[in-house]
């Protein structure tokens, strides 16, 4: 398992649990290491919508789209 691999493991674990913040923290240290994940971009967002914080989650579900835009077509 990769470092990227863990630390969405552990963010994973904790959106889970409802720590947020601590959640966040994860994501955003994997974004560190890699800027181009549409997933890493996705759990973000998914993060910053349940802490409540909705500009930014688009922000990160837009990014997501940007880089890899798979479920524009879908049905």
């Amino acid at each position: 398992m990769d470092k990227i691999d863990e630390l969405v493991s552990q963010g994973k674990s904790f959106l889970e649990d409802g720590k947020y913040d601590d959640a966040l923290g994860f994501f955003e240290q994997a974004l560190l290491l890699n800027q181009d994940n549409p997933d890493l971009w996705n759990y973000k967002g998914i993060t910053l919508r349940s802490l409540g914080r909705y500009e930014e989650a688009m922000d990160c579900f837009n990014k997501s789209l940007q880089i890899d835009p798979r479920d524009r077509h879908s049905s």
